[in-house]
């Protein structure tokens, strides 16, 4: 019985981590229209295997733009998106289509560009934020941050 206990919850929390809500999602060589980073190999298992994204990809997506005519969307609670989806996104009910933006961490002070990627839900629901954008922002991977989204 405790066996079988441990394997479930195993399961379950394995689930949990790997964001496996179920969303239909184009590859993430399609999000942003350009080469999208390398999927992970297949037995990643910890943090950096997962963030396949270049040194040149986090200082561009670390150095934003706040461009004219940016507008703040919310706030949101954000957790650790599906780590196999590479680059830079965050999956929000804040958005209807997908478009540039970029999130802010307040604790930190950072600020990501990220593509804002729409699913269902009221606008005061839960995010899923990619792993590598979880990284540069300095949250915890097991952390709920509360994220400042902005489009442009």
């Amino acid at each position: 019985m405790n066996r079988f206990f441990c394997q479930t919850f195993a399961g379950v929390v394995l689930l949990i981590v790997a964001g496996c809500t179920p969303v239909a999602l184009t590859p993430a060589q399609s999000r942003s229209g350009a080469t999208a980073p390398a999927k992970p190999p297949k037995n990643a298992t910890t943090a950096e295997q997962f963030d396949t994204t270049s040194q040149a990809e986090r200082t561009a997506a670390l150095a934003p733009v706040k461009p004219a005519g940016e507008r703040a969307l919310g706030k949101t609670i954000a957790t650790l998106g599906n780590p196999t989806d590479p680059g830079f996104w965050l999956e929000t009910a804040l958005v209807s289509e997908r478009t540039q933006g970029r999130v802010v961490y307040a604790p930190t002070g950072k600020s990501v560009a990220v593509e804002l990627i729409p699913i269902q839900g009221a606008a005061t629901s839960g995010s899923r934020i990619s792993l590598p954008a979880m990284r540069l922002l300095g949250v915890p991977l097991s952390g709920l941050p509360e994220l400042t989204v902005f489009a442009k």
